[in-house]
Formats: C-alpha cells, sequence, structure tokens
C-alpha cells in the first residue's frame, strides 16, 4: 500500500473546518498583497489566493492500493504598468516570499511589450451581489471509512455477475476548496465549495475477450452520490455488456451519442466559440454569432445560479458580474464566450467567462433515453469515444468509437474497432433530438443527442 499523507493533514482538516475565518484570512492576504503591487508603482493589480484539501483512496481486488491526503495553497499576483502585464505565483506565505512574488510579477512587467488589450475587467462590470450555492458540504469521513467505502463498490460489482473477471479498482475521493479573488477596483469576491465521487472500473472476460467499463458518482455533497453497491453493480452491466462485440458494414447511419458523450459534442461547440479561438481564427465558427447553427427547435442556456451546480458562481475569474444568458437560442449562436482580454481583441464586451462557462444546460425535445432508442429506429449508439480527431480550424470530426447497434428501436449487440466522421457545423445542422436523460455529472447538463446521418467506417 502506498500511502502519501503530511505530517500536518489532521491539523490542516480541521483548519478548514471554518471555513468562514479562512476566507476572512485569505481577504486580509489579498488586500496586503494588493497593497504592495501599488507600492510598487502598479497602476493595477489582481490577486488570487486558494487553499484545498483532500482524501483519495483506490483499491483493487480487496487490495488497498493507495491512500494520499493532500494539502495544496496557491497565491497568484498578477500587476500592470499601463498595457504591460506581469505574473508571479507562490505557495509560501512568509513575508519575505511574498515581497519576492510582488517583485517578481513587477519585474516581468517592466519587460514586457505593450498589449492594448491586457488589463483588469471594467470596473462597472465587477460584481455587487455575492451569493452562495449550497455548494459548501464537508465529508467527515477518514481513511478507513473511505476504504471500506471503496472496497464495498468493488466487490458490489464483482459479485453482481460471473462474467466478471478482473478489476480495475473503486476509488473514494473527498475534497475541500476556498478562494478569494481581489482587484485593485477594489472588489473582493469569495467562494467555497466542495466535491466528493466514488467509481468503479471492472473488466468482463478473459483473454482477447476482455471488455473493460465503469460508473462513477460525483456530487457537492456525499448525500448525492450514488450508493457503493449500486455503482458497483452499474459497472458490472456496462462491462459486461460489452462483451462479443461485432463490427458493422461501413455506411451512413443515424447516430445516437449517450449522455455522456453528448458532453463531448458540447464541448467542441465551446472550443469553436471561445474568445482565444476567436481571435487567433483558429476556430471553424469564426463570425458566427447571429447565425443558424443548430435546428430552430435548438438551445442552449447558460446559468450561473443553479444551487448545487458545478460551476455556479456570482462572478467570473475577473470579478465580473455573471448573468443567466442564452448562448444558442432558436438554433441561432446568440454570442461567443469570451474575457475581457479576448472581449478586446476582438472589439467586443467581456461576457463574463473568463475561466469558463457557468452551467449550461441543454434544451430537451425529446422523452427519455429509451424513447430516444425507439425514436431513431436503427443505427449505431455511440457510449464511447477514443481519439483526438477533431480539427477545430475547419471543424472535420473523426473519432474511434464503441457502442451498440439498434434495431426496431432496441439495443440489438455491442459493437467496436469503428470510426464515426463528420464535419461538426453539419453535424450541429443534422441534430433531430435531445433526450431529458440529462447526466447530471457535469456543469454541461444534456441528454443524449441524436444526429441524422454520419460516415460510419466499419467492415469494408
Amino acid at each position: 500500500m502506498n500511502v502519501i499523507a503530511p505530517s500536518n493533514a489532521p491539523q490542516y482538516a480541521a483548519s478548514l473546518g471554518d471555513s468562514h475565518a479562512r476566507l476572512d484570512a485569505l481577504a486580509d492576504l489579498s488586500q496586503r498583497l494588493l497593497e504592495r503591487c501599488r507600492a510598487r508603482g502598479a497602476s493595477q493589480a489582481e490577486v488570487s489566493c486558494s487553499e484545498e484539501s483532500g482524501l483519495n483512496v483506490n483499491v483493487r481486488m480487496g487490495e488497498v492500493e493507495t491512500v494520499e491526503s493532500t494539502r495544496d495553497r496557491g497565491i497568484a499576483v498578477t500587476v500592470y504598468f499601463g498595457h504591460r502585464k506581469g505574473s508571479a505565483s507562490t505557495a509560501d506565505l512568509r513575508e519575505d516570499s511574498l515581497d519576492a512574488t510582488v517583485e517578481q510579477a513587477c519585474a516581468i512587467a517592466r519587460h514586457t511589450e505593450d498589449d492594448a488589450a491586457a488589463g483588469l475587467a471594467d470596473a462597472a462590470l465587477m460584481a455587487t451581489d455575492m451569493r452562495e450555492f449550497d455548494a459548501w458540504h464537508p465529508w467527515v469521513i477518514d481513511a478507513d471509512r473511505a476504504i471500506d467505502l471503496a472496497l464495498a463498490c468493488e466487490q458490489a460489482g464483482r459479485e453482481s455477475d460471473a462474467r466478471i473477471e478482473n478489476s480495475d479498482g473503486a476509488s473514494v475521493g473527498t475534497g475541500e476548496s476556498i478562494g478569494v479573488y481581489a482587484n485593485s477596483h477594489g472588489f473582493i469576491g469569495r467562494e467555497r465549495s466542495t466535491q466528493h465521487s466514488l467509481g468503479c472500473a471492472l473488466i468482463a472476460g478473459r483473454g482477447d475477450a476482455m471488455q473493460r467499463d465503469g460508473w462513477y458518482s460525483i456530487g457537492l455533497s456525499a448525500d448525492d452520490l450514488e450508493s457503493a453497491a449500486t455503482i458497483g453493480r452499474k459497472a458490472a452491466q456496462r462491462a459486461a455488456s460489452r462483451l462479443a462485440p461485432r463490427q458493422i458494414a461501413t455506411g451512413e447511419y443515424p447516430v445516437l451519442f449517450s449522455n455522456e458523450m453528448a458532453r463531448s459534442l458540447i464541448g467542441h461547440l465551446l472550443g469553436a466559440v471561445s474568445g482565444g479561438a476567436l481571435y487567433r481564427r483558429a476556430s471553424f465558427l469564426v463570425d458566427a454569432a447571429g447565425t443558424q447553427l443548430f435546428p430552430d427547435w435548438f438551445a442552449i442556456d447558460e446559468l450561473p445560479f443553479l444551487p448545487r451546480g458545478f460551476r455556479s458562481s456570482s462572478f467570473d475569474a475577473e470579478g465580473v458580474a455573471t448573468v443567466e444568458s442564452p448562448l444558442v437560442k432558436d438554433g441561432v449562436l446568440q454570442r461567443y464566450i469570451l474575457s475581457s482580454y479576448s472581449a478586446r481583441k476582438l472589439g467586443l464586451t467581456t461576457t463574463a467567462n473568463a475561466g469558463g462557462v457557468h452551467n449550461l444546460q441543454v434544451e430537451a425535445n425529446a422523452g427519455d433515453f429509451e424513447s430516444m432508442l425507439r425514436g431513431m429506429g436503427r443505427g449505431l449508439l455511440v457510449t464511447e469515444l477514443m481519439g483526438q480527431g477533431v480539427n477545430t480550424v475547419t471543424g472535420d470530426y473523426s473519432r474511434g468509437a464503441a457502442g451498440f447497434w439498434i434495431e426496431d428501436g432496441r439495443l440489438q449487440y455491442p459493437v467496436d474497432g469503428i470510426t464515426i466522421a463528420g464535419n461538426l457545423k453539419s453535424m450541429f445542422a443534422a441534430i433531430e433530438a435531445v433526450g431529458s436523460d440529462v447526466d447530471p455529472r457535469s456543469h454541461v447538463r444534456t441528454g443524449s443527442i441524436l444526429v441524422g446521418r454520419m460516415t460510419v467506417a466499419g467492415e469494408t
């Protein structure tokens, strides 16, 4: 067994218990650092301070493999001298280290070129309505209890199906995070959150006929996790269902992306409409805002204020106030995903997305997973994607895949060793349905997505 734990881990766990006191301390630290930046002549400055603690255990075949206790701290300082920017970071709270970090950031800024887009977000955009989103749920669990849970999860899976021959293990993770962002506009934003997980990966069959799959549950509260036995049994069922896969003839077929895989399609959209890709003109969706990309019923909304949302926040990474807003409405791309820097590069205004999007909801126009299968009738269900064959400049899409062949609206047999291909722009336009079977384990909330026709390369 490999055990990784700092000697002061128990004391650290206790220190994060009073999260408000720790946030007060980080807020005070951020103000002291901003004062030092001003004293060195910076025209603007921003500081991010964070502390995290966590426990992770892994077991395999009934034996403990690792127990890891973590404690991390991060302090990042960014200064601006006009339009010249410098950044430095440290994890050391000693005064001489903090002074050196500020001095290093200032030295870097003095030696960089002017960048007209550099600088803090506009002061008028700073958030003033600070909320909490039910994101703080510490899990009082020690290593022994976490190990017992992981062992029970794996055992439930191994015992639920005689075809489970081996295991890739089970894991339990829990973490707490607190952070403060402050800048010289006078903005101070505080956030705290927890995240917990339980997962298992199992192997069915033996020799050349082995198939691997798994299941996991994740939540901001341990109460949101599925039971260890349920996760283990789902992992076993998924692995066993993939045994004896076949290939299918090369052709063009409807392709249903399971809700887990459907997230990747939305992820490709996000990458293509992000400011960094757009101002570098490295996206197939340059100048696409205001154009129809999807069917006229299709919609995606950004919802930053969801209780227990994975990415809920009152402000983005620059302190800009977040707002509920559509990304896609009636199939039309409404806007891009911009920080203040990328917005200035494009001659636009920030969309409060510095640091990423804050919970996306893809609107469903169809029923549950079973009704999606019935509606498709005949085609390919994709449950796994492999490779990185997506060209964000052209939109060309080609990825290895595995899943199940569907006939008469029902699962017939597993398939693997295939490739699905198309162009993302055409794929977006060819979406026929979005299911109500939302996978809750992500900040991108979508059901399964049916693309009416794609090229599937299988048997020749």
